[in-house]
């Protein structure tokens, strides 16, 4: 397993059998080990632990026109 910075705010690490995985910037990673902290010790119920980590990585997604179209779309309507 090799980590090679993509950015200043992420980093790519190749898993042999899986690929390139790029990895989120670190305080999002810290928002998502949060959220499985409170889902494991049951403060959180795991659905919602699952929407609002859902919600959180949508919300991100800047990278890709189509799903801000979609996003846009399904506001208006």
């Amino acid at each position: 397993m090799v980590a090679k910075p993509v950015d200043a705010r992420r980093t790519r690490i190749v898993v042999p059998g899986v690929g390139t995985v790029v990895l989120p910037p670190s305080e999002h990673l810290i928002f998502y080990a949060v959220l499985l902290a409170l889902g494991a010790l049951e403060i959180v119920e795991w659905p919602v632990v699952g929407i609002v980590a859902i919600g959180h990585l949508l919300a991100g997604q800047h990278r890709f026109p189509r799903l801000q179209e979609v996003g846009e779309a399904a506001q208006s309507a």
